[in-house]
């Protein structure tokens, strides 16, 4: 039985391990890289780590083979067979050289890996030289649930938006930080993330390389809200992005009312029923979306109906549920779940608009 188990045929079932290990390492490797793992890479820094994830599949398919090849013969060679139930396995000695092959080499490859990593992490944090314009930095907040984007506009005024806009080929810096919980701040089409702690700021950099618009999620469960905390980032020309930034800045700064001026010297009102439904151009999500409204047409969603709790609201109340929706929550709903940032990203007049359209909408 012994020198069934490991006479002169051991050579053979090593060589046939070999093989064996050998073939399907390459067939998963093949498959590894064949596979579309990540979305299109959409800033510099996308690329090293895309390498960075192959090499890691080259080296950890092999172990994974070797291992659970070494296992399935083990398990069929050294196998309890019938009338050896009471039998204890021959008594085996150390190799000390073994040991210390199978110790050195995964110390090695773990050795070398984390110089790669890291040499790559070093890089893509650097912040390059551009020829699209100086570096931009960007503020992010995350909160339950919803994402508020920061820019310094013309003559340091704050631009705030829920959509983040970004210049083509210019190095953004952000500046991430929670407001509740901890959120994780994730573009993949950029392949960074990075916690949003609370207390705590946060960040990376990326210079985005393809026009175009890319989701933002979060990684991080923070909440009943999660799934609804997306967001989008759209990638412009640096004219345009430079064009929008001037034009918001001007926006978000107008003395506060139901009209805004035009370029043409006359007055447009802010639409209070199309800010309901489709959200505002800075990315505002569209209340519609979670509320029913009849006078809206939209349908029933997480949030409350409207067509029930808001008749006999004066204005001060609605606006009061906009901008603090924490402050009062309707029984039978969860709290926590809509964004509490409706005051930052809504222009006085746009909110103003909103809660006149919701109070009227709403008089019985």
């Amino acid at each position: 039985m012994e020198q069934r188990r490991g006479g002169r045929n051991s050579r053979r079932m090593v060589v046939e391990m070999f093989v064996l290990g050998t073939i399907a390492s390459l067939i998963g490797i093949a498959i590894g890289l064949a596979i579309d793992w990540f979305p299109e890479a959409a800033s510099t820094q996308a690329g090293p780590i895309d390498t960075l994830w192959d090499v890691l599949v080259i080296v950890s398919v092999p172990i994974f083979v070797g291992v659970t090849i070494i296992v399935i013969y083990a398990a069929r060679l050294f196998r309890e067979r019938p009338g050896e139930e009471g039998l204890d396995g021959p008594p085996i000695h150390g190799n000390t050289k073994l040991e210390v092959i199978w110790t050195t080499i995964p110390a090695i490859l773990l050795l070398a890996l984390c110089t790669y990593a890291f040499v790559v992490l070093r890089d893509i944090e650097e912040a390059p030289a551009s020829a699209a314009g100086p570096e931009l930095r960007v503020a992010v907040r995350g909160e339950q649930f919803a994402w508020t984007y920061t820019y310094a506009g013309s003559d340091g005024k704050k631009v705030s938006t829920t959509r983040l806009f970004l210049p083509k080929g210019r190095s953004v810096d952000f500046d991430v930080t929670g407001k509740d919980v901890i959120h994780d701040f994730w573009v993949p089409a950029f392949r960074m993330k990075v916690d949003a702690v609370p207390g705590i700021t946060t960040g990376y950099r990326v210079t985005p390389t393809r026009l175009g618009t890319f989701p933002v999620v979060c990684a991080e469960l923070c909440g009943l809200g999660h799934a609804y905390m997306r967001s989008e980032a759209e990638v412009m020309e640096p004219a345009a992005f430079d064009a929008w930034l001037a034009k918001e800045s001007e926006e978000s700064n107008a003395p506060a009312g139901g009209e805004a001026e035009g370029g043409d010297g006359a007055t447009a009102s802010a639409d209070g029923k199309t800010i309901f439904t489709d959200g505002t151009d800075n990315g505002a999500l569209g209340c519609g979306s979670c509320h029913q409204l009849a006078d809206a047409g939209t349908a029933e969603g997480i949030g409350p109906n409207l067509d029930e709790v808001l008749p006999g609201q004066t204005a001060e109340e609605i606006e009061a549920s906009i901008v603090d929706p924490e402050a009062k929550i309707t029984p039978g709903k969860p709290a926590g779940v809509m964004p509490g940032n409706y005051g930052d990203v809504l222009s006085p007049a746009e909110l103003e608009a909103v809660v006149t359209y919701l109070s009227d909408s709403t008089k019985k």
